[in-house]
């Protein structure tokens, strides 16, 4: 019993327990990689941070307390945590609106974080991950591609060495254009931050091992201070270790704070369960889904009062971790240290870094949010899922974040009701040396027995296609060469009858016993046929016309009639009704 309860208190630190197994031949590669990684930590952090409205050392306070947070609850072996891209502008959004200025925008900051913890570790425990299935995969391209835009735009500003005063991706486009026009740029900053973002690219592509963001930094650092260069720089860190602090938020921007963490949390969850799963199977491992909610809402939870903001895992680190060698969590935590350690010892290294340095570094990551090979697939094999993903873009490009990432939920929840509103339907027919029932219209050589409608429908019957299914029944009946007697649904593919479908079942049924044609229904599901029971509708159609497969329905209504089966070779196929969508 003892060692039952230590083993499942030990199920709660997943992290610490797998150090405890540490196989000692990984060592020398998980320092060699934490220190790789530390090179990388450094300016993105700092680069998200200012992206997200804050100042660049809550960056670095957001990249240390989460990475040891991870490491003691996180599931897997070498996820890295910390300031994402994709949560900068969803961050902004809701610190930018606070009056007060920076003090005011980093507490705003950790109670941001603090819910959005709070959110996910409670996701976590009450096992509801599903619920990042509400976002479909275009949705989420188009929304990734907005917020790529709006950092993209929000950062040349930084990178040419003006300042904007602007609300919304459009204003803020049309007033970057209008300062470049009025000969705003400078020079110098312009040439530092073109050739920072030059520089990445090029490492990026030829040269993918090197730590290009490292090496941006340390030139732009370099530049300045033997050029002497007069250009904005970060400033020098404030020295020491982030500070326990537990922050506060005014009552006014609570409903604000609460929204955004809503769509911090969907987001980040998302992009944490797709990358750990990734992982996971990559290396053929298996990491508990809801475990890693708690362990990423616990990383935000310590982000929040260790003066940082919501953080994410992270699909540019994680790879830079595996690639340098990590084997375990031991390699965010040397990271972590390495950190800390510029932070403690050295925070003066990096006052002289530019600006527009890290507006590049943040453009590259960016910019990495839009897959084009995606994109450019869904246009070529399903145009409206590129709608979708077009749709997506535009509302988080010109509402906003915020209501962009919303407008996506609900644009992928309405494709799944589109989808299902108009489902495919077909009669069938057997086809000989094809075993089971298949579609006529894709089988006009099929065979069928005269009298007997076997009708498909692939979609569970609720209120929007309710109609829909009523109208198909009775558009196939009127359209059959023979007095049809009976309808058989193959309902296997319908899973669920909602209150306005049952209704719908028991007017079809009124009318076609009053035209004397039986409905039967075979390969139905035990949970519907629940449901039927529950509204009436079982005992009315009586037990005997439930099949458990179309063969046995097909013997029935045999027996009852004695016809038999017979060739389609020389049949028209019936008219298609209203609304078919097309085969499958």
């Amino acid at each position: 019993m003892q060692t039952g309860r230590v083993a499942g208190l030990w199920s709660w630190v997943p992290g610490l327990a797998g150090l405890r197994r540490y196989d000692r031949s990984w060592l020398p590669r998980d320092l060699i990689a934490g220190v790789v990684l530390a090179a990388f930590l450094v300016p993105v952090g700092m680069g998200y941070a200012e992206a997200a409205g804050l100042p660049a050392y809550t960056g670095l306070y957001a990249t240390i307390v989460p990475l040891v947070a991870y490491a003691i609850f996180g599931p897997s072996r070498v996820l890295v945590l910390g300031p994402d891209s994709s949560l900068a502008p969803l961050i902004a959004a809701v610190v930018l609106g606070v009056p007060g200025g920076s003090a005011d925008a980093i507490e705003t900051a950790g109670v941001l974080a603090l819910a959005t913890g709070l959110i996910v570790a409670t996701a976590g425990v009450l096992r509801l991950g599903f619920v990042t299935e509400l976002l479909s995969r275009p949705a989420r391209l188009g929304y990734l591609a907005g917020i790529a835009l709006t950092i993209v735009i929000g950062q040349l500003p930084k990178m040419l060495g003006f300042t904007i005063e602007a609300d919304g991706l459009v204003d803020e486009a049309r007033s970057i254009a209008d300062a470049a026009a009025a000969g705003d740029v400078d020079p110098t900053t312009a040439a530092i931050g073109v050739g920072a973002l030059v520089t990445l690219l090029a490492l990026g592509a030829w040269v993918p091992r090197l730590p290009a963001a490292l090496v941006v930094v340390v030139g732009g650092i370099a530049a300045v201070v033997l050029l002497d260069l007069a250009v904005a720089t970060i400033g020098p860190l404030p020295r020491g270790l982030p500070s326990f602090v537990l922050p506060t938020a005014s009552f006014d921007v609570l409903p604000e704070v609460i929204a955004g963490a809503f769509a911090i949390a969907l987001v980040a969850t998302a992009d944490t369960s797709v990358l750990s799963q990734s992982l996971a199977s990559s290396r053929r491992e298996e990491v508990d889904p809801d475990r890693e909610l708690v362990a990423l809402g616990v990383a935000n939870l310590a982000a929040g009062v260790f003066q940082g903001f919501p953080i994410s895992s992270s699909a540019s680190r994680t790879p830079v971790a595996i690639v340098a060698g990590a084997r375990s969590q031991l390699t965010p935590l040397v990271g972590a240290l390495m950190v800390a350690a510029v932070l403690v010892v050295a925070p003066g290294a990096l006052r002289d870094l530019p600006e527009a340095v890290l507006g590049a570094v943040v453009v590259v990551a960016a910019a990495s949010l839009v897959d084009l090979p995606e994109i450019g697939r869904l246009w070529r094999m399903r145009r409206i899922e590129w709608v979708l993903w077009a749709a997506a873009f535009l509302a988080v490009a010109l509402l906003g974040v915020l209501p962009g990432v919303f407008v996506a939920i609900v644009l992928s929840l309405a494709d799944f009701v589109r989808r299902a509103w108009r489902p495919y339907d077909a009669t069938l027919v057997r086809v000989d040396e094809l075993k089971g029932y298949h579609d006529r219209e894709r089988h006009p050589e099929g065979r069928s027995i005269p009298g007997l409608l076997i009708y498909r429908f692939d979609a569970p019957l609720f209120f929007a296609n309710a109609s829909f299914f009523r109208r198909e029944v009775r558009n196939h009946i009127a359209v059959a060469e023979e007095t049809v007697a009976w309808v058989v649904v193959a309902a296997e593919p319908i899973t669920d009858v909602d209150t306005t479908a049952a209704d719908m079942l028991d007017a079809l049924l009124d009318e076609l016993a009053e035209a004397g044609v039986v409905v039967a229904f075979a390969e139905m599901k035990g949970p519907v046929k629940d449901r039927l029971r529950d509204y009436g509708l079982y005992e009315r159609i009586g037990d005997e016309r439930f099949f458990p497969t179309l063969g046995t329905a097909v013997d029935a209504y045999v027996e009852d009639t004695g016809t038999h089966w017979v060739d389609w070779e020389e049949r028209e196929p019936p008219t298609p009704g209203p609304g078919r969508s097309g085969s499958a």
